[in-house]
């Protein structure tokens, strides 16, 4: 297959190099992009081309992996370029979002959710596919670092899916976060995590792993959290749990490139600097 891949981030660049691995060939658009991003599309094997123009040309498929709050933007870029193929989206949006782009593209949509980190490593990460050409998409996968799953259902249920996985994941992170970092406001770190110790044991060092993974990505994390809560709210379920993590990892979004940020980063990043 011929297939753009907007944008080789860090994990979409290891779906284009899964793509590229079973031997389809795969562009990317360079104009305006990091020398970050050359470097992970030049590992996974992407040809690079100037403009969107030229990377719809005589292509089969767009993969959208990009933050949840540019998903419909890009989208409509590619639509209004006059694109017929494949349109898959890979990125964490609400079910309702992904009915969007379903609307927008027809039977031509498969909707994607991504669970896990970039893959690099074999039973690491699985794609989650639903809509009409859902196995044919899974299919370009076979025997990749890619375990792509057809979810069956509505066209959004891998959205849906995806929503569900994250609320639990990134949101309990937040979570514990902010439980950290108001024992800091009230100056009770201490013996916070001497209770801990004794009937929480390990939950110290769950927080300041939690820190250590989410901090480069959090300035991502805002925009899924705010996805999820709205998807909450579509159920007509509480939405205030995810918008007080979106607020979480909205004011951690600075470390973004900060290499070494800790547990003591981040509580500076949420409560300020200790007096």
């Amino acid at each position: 297959m011929n297939i753009l891949l907007l944008h080789p981030g860090a994990m979409g660049s290891s779906i284009g190099a899964a793509l590229t691995g079973n031997g389809h060939a795969v562009r990317w658009v360079a104009d305006g992009r990091s020398p970050e991003t050359h470097a992970r599309a030049e590992k996974a094997g992407l040809t690079a081309v100037a403009s969107l123009t030229a990377g719809l040309a005589g292509v089969d498929a767009v993969v959208s992996v990009c933050p949840p709050d540019a998903a419909l933007e890009v989208a409509a870029s590619v639509d209004a370029a006059g694109f017929e193929g494949l349109y898959i989206d890979g990125n964490a949006v609400a079910p309702m979002t992904a009915a969007q782009l379903a609307e927008r593209f027809g039977a031509r949509y498969v909707d994607g959710g991504i669970i896990g980190p970039p893959a690099w490593r074999a039973g690491a990460t699985r794609f989650y596919l639903s809509g009409a050409s859902a196995e044919t998409v899974a299919n370009w996968f076979d025997d990749s670092l890619v375990d792509a799953r057809v979810v069956a259902g509505e066209v959004n249920a891998a959205s849906a899916l995806k929503m569900c996985y994250a609320a639990y994941t990134k949101g309990s992170s937040a979570l514990l976060l902010a439980v950290r970092a108001l024992a800091e406001a009230y100056d009770v770190a201490y013996p916070l995590q001497t209770e801990w110790s004794i009937s929480q044991p390990g939950l110290a060092d769950r927080a300041a792993g939690a820190a250590k993974g989410t901090a480069p990505k959090a300035w991502r994390f805002e925009g899924e959290m705010l996805e999820i809560a709205a998807t909450f709210a579509n159920a007509e379920l509480p939405d205030g749990f995810h918008r007080g993590a979106a607020e979480v990892y909205r004011r951690m979004a600075g470390l973004k490139s900060v290499s070494d940020a800790d547990l003591a980063a981040v509580m500076e990043a949420l409560v300020g600097p200790r007096r």
